[in-house]
């Protein structure tokens, strides 16, 4: 039987040939797309008026907030500390002044680190676990259960998961992102004599690093439960095609999130920073003469 199929696939891809094969992957890509859009517009609807079980929504801020937190904060730590120790030998090299080491730091981290890389460690943790979940009970019919109980799978699976990570991945974020910074403030102290108090510099952050920051928390705590919940429910087959759904919903995951990472530094950048520039070289020169006093 295993020959027979092997001997039909041999022969469709000699048909279709690589143009074929391409095509077929696009559309494949163009069907995904679509239901992807699909979940997420059908997760958005039943967010506040569905019906969900009593109980499921602290359930599973506990399994993705407290479960992820001793991961999440070692992995940060270890990453701060890195950053920082490099970061000091490149500066060491042009230019041996560290004081403005810790203030640039935190500015990357508050507007771009924290929340990328924390919202990557995540998809490895949480997202697969969503998808494992979710593919399991696809292979063994509960999923059809549900449905033949009048019972949206979106509104029972994807909504408490979805509204779990929404919240939880910005606590988190912000609880690693401390850590992070904490742990390359004492790499900076031990490894360049940096002083704690000219570490603890705060003059670089202003409200659009908060505000990018703070986005993309939101926007990654909305991608993760969602690509990964299209990944469970698309599971087909036994235990392989679990094992298929969870390795596409880490890697699909995390397309999304550097996706994502460009498209809104993109907008932040061109909304707090482009566009003040824009309206500076806008004034008459003497005006720009003197705000440049």
């Amino acid at each position: 039987m295993a020959t027979y199929v092997g001997t039909l696939e041999r022969d469709e891809h000699d048909k279709l040939g690589t143009i074929g094969e391409l095509g077929a992957a696009g559309l494949d890509l163009l069907y995904g797309g679509r239901e992807l859009y699909s979940v997420f517009v059908r997760t958005l609807y039943y967010t506040f008026p569905g019906r969900r079980e009593k109980g499921a929504l602290m359930r599973q801020m506990y399994e993705m907030g407290n479960r992820s937190l001793v991961f999440l904060s070692t992995t940060m730590g270890f990453i701060g500390m890195i950053l920082v120790y490099q970061a000091g030998l490149q500066a060491k090299r042009v230019v041996p002044d560290f004081t403005m080491l810790g203030a640039t730091y935190l500015e990357l981290l508050v507007r771009d680190f924290a929340a990328s890389i924390g919202a990557l460690m995540l998809a490895t943790r949480v997202g697969a676990g969503i998808a494992a979940e979710i593919g399991s009970m696809v292979v063994t019919e509960q999923v059809d259960a549900l449905r033949m109980c009048a019972a949206d799978p979106i509104d029972f699976l994807i909504v408490p998961r979805f509204l779990a990570s929404m919240v939880m991945t910005i606590c988190l974020i912000v609880w690693s992102g401390t850590v992070a910074f904490l742990a390359g403030a004492v790499t900076a102290y031990v490894a360049y004599e940096v002083p704690f108090q000219t570490f603890f510099n705060m003059a670089l952050v202003d409200h659009g690093d908060l505000t990018i920051g703070l986005s993309k928390c939101i926007a990654y705590g909305a991608a993760i439960p969602i690509v990964s919940g299209y990944c469970g429910l698309s599971t087909f087959g036994g235990s392989e095609g679990v094992g298929w759904a969870t390795t596409r919903a880490v890697v699909n995951t995390s397309i999304a999130i550097i996706i994502l990472n460009f498209f809104i530094s993109g907008a932040g950048f061109l909304i707090f920073t482009a566009e003040p520039c824009l309206r500076y070289y806008a004034l008459p020169g003497q005006i720009r003469s003197l705000l440049s006093l």
